[in-house]
């Protein structure tokens, strides 16, 4: 088989010869060798079959290192593509890249692997251009999964054509190949539709905005809004046809479509009116399946498609409230009419609906997972965001999957403590739960494991103002994230990642982009040993030696107690940590506070397994000594979905008590409900409980998440306490007719 030849451009690597460290994301395969190539300004790139990626290596050495090196047919430096049989999916982005004696060649079998090689040559460059001195090396490479996605939400916040632009430069240099552009929804309508101007002269503007913490339920009377013309979306999408990165353009249906409501109130199933929407969270109003609408969406689309020249068009498909519906003569015929059992078939029937007019346009959709219900549409791909059983479903009925749950994939969560991160939604991805995360899930045998297409970060835009802010929410976690997709991340290795990730800072601050430094915060694991003990574990992105804390509730300083080892917790009271280095601090000060009572420690059962993505800590979270964060609820918080939280604690001994505490959360918003009910329940043996108590939600005494119930003084060994998960999301709620969420944390008895 002949090779596809490519030589590039300048590499360089310091004398230590740790090239093979550098990368994000890590190649499949390096070899260093002896000796070096002193790069100079005679080199030029020779262009065989490549003129794009010339270019593009030319124009992007000019910027990061100032040479310009000239595209010429013989010299050093050398670019070729040669294609003698159109590759498999699975060899189209692979490339080899060799430097030796000769000079530096990068050998692929299309163009797009000679730009991915290219990638991994810039890395290089940037990180090592002290001396341009690159290492005798070679590299083989190609990706695991074919989709390698991010997301961005433009309608809570817009993004001028040149912030997408850098943002689709950031993908490039990490080797995604796929731009999720989210341009319709509730609060805002993004995209030119010449044949209804009033989706963007009405919907693209709101009269104000939800500002702060959701749960405030604040808002400015700010104009806002913005769009992009069919010209400015073409303009991105052929820059991203450069970058070799595929756009999606999202259009939501049939619901999330309050701001084309505002423009054309007749395609609802009410006459509205209805304004822009100035909330976060998820509108009831919704697209009524009429013949009408079906003609709108499939004019829409008609000039929707012209635009995205790849085969996908994402349709969304997730919380779509039914109360409209249920409320419509119109609908409830309509599902008489077409023999259906219920609204979610009437979603069914307009999903299949729309995709098979897509299809006749030589088009495919992907939607959330939402469109399982009633059904999955006959060749809908499905891009699983509220776990992964979406995934599962739609890969064992032979559909292909794109992996994207919240509890790892989604950007707008915190990253680090929410006392020391911008304001976010909630949740708690870290960058070592977006390393650790393995796209395949377990449940699937290795022949459905192939229906997952690949990954995808998501980052949805309510907290997130300005560009700055995008930036600061995707570095470093799409690092990780392109290092999974890519096929090469080890969680066993995570400590190496982590040093590679610090190299990366030093590329992102000469290209001036905003990233976070969370993983420089000192973090704390709590843990409860089997003797009742409890213990705080400190860590640090660089070496925990320069850890320093005090026990006093006062800051940390260099001279403070330097940490050696793992602290047990006595009793109640409050530890500051921070990093130093050469007498400095270095990282924000975390601060954990310890509320310990009779049951802290303690031995307990639970009767149902809280949900995998949010169980961190086990059972134990809850007689820690820790409260959660009602800012971040990943953390130090167990999540049951739609199930009761039946926790029995054993005391060792008799014990007196006489109070319950427990901290919960109500974020409606995110499909989190306060429980209905707590009963609680006493015993000598564990076996026979007695009911001492029993109380509504309407009857606990509530304060700042915190759930407050006194009753009859006992003295016993056992206590049971019931926590009622709230069921079924009401109609004209977020997630109307899914399973409630119960975050539950910290029995604290006394």
């Amino acid at each position: 088989m002949k090779k596809i030849l490519l030589s590039v451009v300048v590499l360089f690597l310091s004398s230590q010869i740790m090239a093979q460290n550098q990368f994000i994301p890590k190649p499949k395969e390096v070899k260093v060798n002896d000796g070096f190539l002193q790069l100079s300004n005679d080199f030029v790139i020779q262009s065989i079959d490549s003129n794009s990626e010339a270019d593009y290596l030319k124009n992007q050495l000019k910027k990061n290192i100032g040479k310009d090196f000239k595209i010429g047919k013989s010299g050093k430096i050398r670019l070729a593509v040669l294609r003698i049989k159109e590759p498999s999916d699975k060899m189209a982005e692979s490339y080899r890249l060799k430097i030796d004696k000769n000079g530096i060649s990068i050998t692929a079998y299309t163009n797009i692997g000679v730009f991915r090689g290219v990638q991994t040559l810039l890395q290089l460059i940037e990180e090592y251009q002290s001396d341009l001195k690159l290492p005798f090396l070679e590299i083989s490479d190609a990706p695991k999964f074919a989709y390698r996605g991010m997301h961005l939400d433009v309608c809570r916040h817009f993004f001028t054509v040149e912030e997408v632009k850098k943002y689709l430069d950031y993908l490039a240099m990490y080797k995604y190949n796929k731009f999720h552009w989210h341009l319709t929804d509730d609060q805002g309508w993004r995209i030119e539709i010449k044949k209804y101007p009033k989706l963007t002269s009405v919907g693209a503007w709101r009269n104000g905005s939800q500002v702060g913490a959701y749960s405030d339920m604040k808002f400015d009377d700010k104009k806002y809004g913005g769009f992009y013309t069919q010209e400015q979306i073409k303009d991105v999408v052929k820059y991203a046809e450069k970058l070799h990165i595929d756009v999606i353009p999202e259009i939501e249906m049939p619901g999330h479509a309050q701001a084309a409501l505002a423009a054309y109130p007749e395609l609802g199933c009410t006459k509205g009116p209805h304004e822009v929407w100035k909330q976060w969270g998820v509108s009831e109003e919704i697209f009524c399946p009429k013949e009408e609408t079906f003609k709108f969406l499939e004019n829409v689309l008609d000039e929707v498609m012209p635009l995205f020249p790849y085969q996908y068009i994402h349709i969304g498909g997730d919380e779509a409230p039914k109360i409209r519906w249920k409320q419509s003569e119109f609908c409830q015929n309509l599902i008489k009419k077409l023999n259906l059992k219920d609204e979610l078939g009437l979603q069914s029937y307009f999903i299949t609906r729309m995709e098979k007019y897509i299809n006749s346009k030589g088009k495919k959709i992907i939607g959330w997972d939402e469109i399982l219900e009633g059904g999955l549409a006959p060749n809908a791909t499905v891009m699983s965001w509220t776990g992964i059983q979406g995934g599962i479903h739609a890969a064992k009925t032979g559909h292909k999957a794109i992996m994207t749950p919240t509890s790892t994939n989604y950007f707008d969560y915190y990253q680090g403590s929410p006392d020391t991160e911008p304001i976010a939604i909630g949740g708690d991805v870290t960058l070592k739960k977006v390393y650790n995360y393995n796209p395949i899930p377990s449940e699937l045998s290795e022949e459905e494991g192939e229906f997952i297409w690949g990954t995808q970060g998501n980052l949805w835009t309510e907290y997130i103002l300005d560009f700055k802010h995008v930036e600061y929410m995707i570095f470093p976690r799409m690092m990780a994230l392109s290092e999974v997709a890519w096929g090469t991340s080890n969680p066993s290795e995570y400590k190496e990642f982590e040093n590679r990730v610090i190299q990366h800072f030093n590329i992102l601050d000469k290209k001036g982009i905003n990233y976070s430094k969370a993983i420089f915060e000192v973090n704390g694991n709590v843990s409860v040993s089997s003797h009742g003990k409890v213990f705080y574990d400190l860590s640090s992105a660089k070496d925990p030696k320069n850890i320093r804390y005090t026990t006093d509730g006062t800051e940390p300083t260099n001279a403070s107690n330097v940490y050696k080892d793992i602290l047990e917790i006595y009793k109640t009271g409050t530890i500051k940590s921070a990093y130093f280095e050469n007498g400095q601090r270095l990282s924000p000060i975390t601060t954990q506070n310890f509320n310990f009572s009779k049951s802290t420690g303690k031995f307990i059962e639970l009767e149902n397994s809280p949900a995998e993505a949010y169980s961190t800590g086990g059972k134990n979270t809850l007689v820690d000594g820790v409260l959660g964060n009602t800012k971040n609820y990943g953390k130090n918080w167990l999540g049951f979905n739609g199930t009761d939280v039946v926790a029995t604690i054993d005391f060792d001994d008799e014990a007196e008590f006489s109070n319950l505490k427990f901290n919960t959360l109500d974020r409606q918003g995110s499909w989190i409900y306060l429980p209905k009910s707590v009963t609680i329940s006493v015993s000598n043996d564990g076996k026979t409980f007695t009911e001492i108590k029993k109380v509504s939600q309407d009857d606990i005494i509530e304060s700042k998440g915190i759930m407050d119930i006194s009753f009859p003084k006992q003295k016993k060994t056992y206590i049971k306490i019931s926590i009622q998960n709230y069921g079924l999301i009401p109609d004209g709620q977020a997630g109307a007719g899914n399973k409630a969420w119960l975050f539950v944390d910290e029995l604290s008895v006394n």
